[in-house]
């Protein structure tokens, strides 16, 4: 993290001061995180999945292409308790 804090300083101009939005992840709140002079970092929320843009991907995934897939393979397999 702190290698891409690094990476995304070098490119901000001078005078400009940058916002860099991150989750709870470890290595976005760990003590050896060193956030450059013209960087801020802000936290979202403990659990907010709507914020996040990733979590957004997933559903949308699990939604329209991995819905019914567990079922489909447990009838396949004899495995019919599965998702019971």
């Amino acid at each position: 993290m702190n290698l891409h804090l690094a990476a995304i300083s070098k490119q901000i101009a001078p005078g400009v001061h940058a916002v860099v939005i991150v989750d709870g992840a470890g290595w976005h709140i760990a003590d050896a995180l060193s956030v450059p002079d013209n960087i801020s970092l802000l936290f979202l929320p403990p659990y907010s999945p709507e914020l996040n843009a990733q979590e957004n991907i997933w559903r949308y995934l699990r939604q329209n292409f991995l819905a019914g897939r567990i079922q489909s393979i447990a009838s396949r397999d004899g495995l019919s308790w599965i998702g019971s």
